[in-house]
């Protein structure tokens, strides 16, 4: 029995060359998939590898969340979400930068936590831990189990640190990518001088309360966790368009004309047009998740019985994104302060998505998902106030 820490910056020797199929990240791929096909790969190279997953680090909230995972045997665990700080061990891997093997979990991992839990539960009985860095960024950890004991020697680490870099470069490239194109939204809102309109903290409880809802629709729906973070980051991102929108509409202190309201409704066909472009200056018509961003914006005032715009979608031919980003949008229009009214209380603004849920409007689903876990809606609001 041993807990190993090894020296990540050292540099090795391996010796062995694992054999690689090159095309790993071919267009439309999403990055579960591209994960899946490495460790298809590092099997035939390691088979004592059961499970590879990899789980991202948000540090507004110093949360560890499920992201991506291949596993050949054993339950995944998805939809998961843990402290950093609440870890001294991983904790202690970022700081020292140095990876850990344990030989034997169900001894050395005898911890509480529902991760500790479900690794013993899946049988797993040895692991493999890297902290993944871009540059000096922590991005998460690279989690490699197996279901035999003492699986990670000297040799099989040797062997499985060229599979380590290629995993380390997928998730970095997709979440440099994703937040390069977010990046370039939110400044081309700060120039249009959008502050007061959707301010940071608009963006981030939008995002999180959409968030929210994909995760408590993950289980009925089965949702990939990417899904969820995919949906986490794009919701904020709903209402560019209105860059284009005049200022004596998009600031006017009171009820619009009807005039007003069909020049307010074109910012989504402008939505659209914005994310195109960006994401053809950018390249990015590769990224995973591009269809969930192009969703949101063209769908996000659709409703259900087909009475919303640009298209008058009906049910199920509005995405589930959309639909989830509709809600959180509605619900925290509701809640916050407006130049021509108050923000509703907490139970009031849950009451009026309930009856436009039962009018056919919003989707019972994402509805009942919000109202599922009130005391996080409510610390999202508190952690994300208005200025």
């Amino acid at each position: 029995m041993r807990d190993i820490v090894i020296d990540m910056d050292a540099a090795s020797d391996h010796g062995t060359k694992p054999r690689l199929v090159p095309m790993l990240d071919e267009d439309g791929d999403s990055l579960t998939d591209r994960i899946g096909s490495l460790h298809r790969q590092l099997v035939l190279t390691v088979p004592e590898v059961d499970q590879m997953a990899c789980v991202i680090y948000d540090p507004e909230t110093d949360a560890l969340r499920t992201f991506v995972d291949s596993t050949i045997a054993g339950k995944p665990l998805r939809g998961y979400e843990y402290p950093l700080a609440s870890s001294p061990s991983l904790s202690e891997l970022v700081q020292t930068r140095s990876r850990r093997v344990l030989d034997d979990i169900p001894v050395q991992a005898p911890g509480p936590s529902a991760h500790a839990s479900h690794i013993r539960a899946a049988g797993f009985r040895s692991s493999y831990t890297v902290p993944l860095f871009d540059q000096e960024v922590f991005q998460g950890f690279l989690f490699m189990d197996s279901l035999r004991p003492g699986a990670f020697t000297k040799d099989v680490i040797e062997r499985l640190e060229v599979y380590v870099n290629l995993a380390r470069l997928m998730l970095s490239q997709e979440l440099t990518a994703a937040r390069a194109l977010v990046g370039s939204i939110r400044v081309a809102k700060d120039f249009a001088a959008l502050r007061d309109i959707e301010t940071g903290a608009h963006l981030d409880r939008i995002a999180r309360y959409a968030r929210l809802i994909a995760r408590h629709l993950a289980h009925t729906h089965t949702l990939p966790d990417e899904y969820v973070e995919q949906v986490f980051l794009f919701a904020g991102l709903h209402d560019i368009g209105k860059v284009g929108i005049p200022d004596s509409i998009l600031h006017k202190p009171a009820v619009l004309t009807f005039e007003e309201r069909e020049i307010m409704k074109t910012h989504v066909d402008l939505g659209v047009q914005i994310v195109d472009t960006l994401i053809e200056n950018f390249r990015l018509g590769h990224l995973a998740g591009i269809d969930v961003l192009r969703n949101i914006v063209a769908s996000h005032h659709e409703f259900l019985d087909g009475s919303g715009y640009p298209h008058g979608l009906r049910g199920h031919d509005i995405p589930l994104e959309a639909r989830i980003a509709t809600v959180a949008d509605i619900f925290d229009a509701l809640t916050s302060r407006r130049d021509y009214k108050q923000p509703w209380p907490l139970e009031d603004a849950f009451v009026m998505l309930t009856t436009m849920a039962a009018a056919g409007q919003l989707d019972p689903e994402c509805v009942s998902a919000l109202q599922h876990d009130r005391e996080q809606v409510s610390r999202i609001m508190n952690r994300y106030p208005e200025a």
